[in-house]
């Protein structure tokens, strides 16, 4: 009798789900009878509503998650971790997203969704407000801590996604993405990590000014150089614009430790801000003589690209976690600058330690990144790595060796920090594509055949690049 009611009632959700052509709700039920998606994600203990947003076909929740601070002493604290959930069907794969930094509130669909035409899940990175202890103990905000992060969240949501997972995420997202896998090896079905920096060795960036001498065409490079120059030729005046500027908008300048730092570090970031966001038809908008062009054509080249704002304190703020991540785990790259002479560079490429608060402490671990790189060359599976022709932080990437599995390095042609697997060649595309799908759980039948499931949505799959001020990844 048990057995047959729970058929039936198994048989009447399953009727109402094919006869509702709206947003789609979970396919089985949860505890206590009820089939709502939001009732099914608030019954998970520690998970709490912040909003619910529509958007047609789908579900879309902003939610609080309740995390440790230390995952190893877990009753030494908590914070609230927010998440957002675009819900699709119980019955779809799931993508475990994180761009490494803040969460967006908005209805957006990564790439590996759009293929699998799944549900996702987008994670805040811990210690960027409001995911923030408080007070915040920043000793807890490294790689492992983070991993468990996602752990922890995953096991809590796979009873609700019982279908295959994969995680992804761009820039420091990728890092992340492949930080977990690290760390939690049978978690995901499968990893997709975009343009992810693998700075091994902190002290060793050769290969950053290698890329240098050869992106691009030598006309656009020429270009770039003498603006760059010409802003440090140029110091006094520029930095009577920008004093004046930052007065005009309240910009301080305590952490950086004066204005003059904070505008040599804005004109240094120019050319690689430049390539890792801009295409090489974006030459043409950069002053073709340098030394003819007015201050305010350097300026707004200079501010376009770079950004006057970003290392001010009120720019730095919000990327504290960032740069403290750079300078005790993830490592930061030093470039050289040969077309500059000497007497016009005052500092240099700046060390993560001098974009942090002096009163947090901080303390460089190289074994980390060396430890993740062998991890990765030695057990990769399931892992896909895209990077974009043009982007400077695919200078030092990940590579997959002899003991990985199934895993893949490709790179986009012409493409910059937001390259994908749409910018791939024909062949790799289709070979990525149908990779994706297989650790889904919804392999194409050739991977010829391998096309994204789902329809592309202006709105929901955005393909801009992943921004983040300055030199970041």
């Amino acid at each position: 009798m048990r057995k047959a009611l729970r058929w039936l009632l198994a048989l009447t959700v399953l009727i109402g789900t094919l006869s509702t052509a709206g947003a789609a709700t979970a396919a089985q039920p949860a505890a206590g009878g009820t089939t709502d998606i939001k009732d099914q994600l608030l019954s998970i203990p520690g998970m709490s509503l912040i909003e619910e947003k529509p958007y047609t076909g789908y579900r879309f929740f902003v939610l609080n998650y309740t995390q440790p601070v230390d995952h190893r002493h877990p009753s030494k604290g908590t914070f609230q971790q927010r998440i957002t959930v675009l819900h699709k069907d119980v019955s779809r794969p799931t993508v475990f997203y994180t761009g490494g930094y803040n969460v967006s509130t908005t209805p957006s669909r990564r790439e590996p969704t759009q293929i699998v035409d799944g549900n996702q899940v987008s994670l805040e990175y811990r210690y960027f407000t409001p995911s923030r202890p408080a007070p915040a103990d920043w000793s807890k905000l490294d790689i492992w801590q983070a991993a468990s992060d996602q752990h922890r969240l995953f096991k809590a949501l796979k009873k609700v996604y019982a279908q295959n997972w994969i995680s992804t995420g761009g820039s420091k997202g990728g890092m992340t993405a492949t930080y977990y896998e690290r760390f939690y090896p049978k978690d995901m079905d499968g990893v997709v990590a975009y343009v992810a920096p693998n700075d091994v060795v902190n002290n060793e960036d050769s290969a950053y000014d290698r890329f240098f001498t050869k992106v691009g065409t030598k006309e656009c490079r020429d270009r770039l150089n003498a603006v760059q120059r010409e802003a440090l030729v140029r110091r006094e005046s520029l930095e009577q614009k920008y004093a004046a500027y930052a007065a005009e908008n309240g910009y301080t300048f305590t952490t950086v430790g004066s204005l003059d730092k904070a505008y040599e570090a804005v004109v240094l970031d120019y050319v690689w801000g430049f390539w890792q966001y801009s295409l090489l038809s974006d030459c043409a908008d950069i002053p073709a003589d340098a030394k003819t062009a007015t201050d305010d054509a350097i300026w707004t080249s200079v501010d376009t690209i770079s950004g006057f704002s970003f290392y001010t304190d009120q720019g730095l703020e919000p990327y504290t976690p960032y740069y403290y991540q750079a300078g005790t785990q993830l490592g930061a790259p030093t470039i050289h600058f040969p077309y500059i002479e000497k007497k016009y560079i005052r500092y240099g490429y700046q060390p993560p330690r001098n974009f942090v608060p002096r009163s947090i402490p901080m303390k460089f671990q190289p074994s980390a990144m060396r430890d993740v790189d062998s991890w990765v060359k030695h057990n990769a599976r399931h892992m896909l790595f895209v990077y974009g022709q043009n982007d400077p932080w695919g200078a030092e990437r990940f590579g997959v060796g002899k003991g990985a599995k199934d895993s893949y390095v490709f790179t986009a042609p012409g493409l910059n920090h937001g390259a994908n697997v749409a910018g791939l060649a024909a062949d790799q595309k289709a070979l990525a594509t149908a990779r994706i799908l297989a650790w889904a759980g919804v392999p194409a039948t050739t991977t010829a055949q391998a096309k994204p499931l789902a329809k592309f949505d202006r709105k929901l799959d955005v393909r801009d690049v992943e921004r983040e001020p300055a030199l970041r990844p």
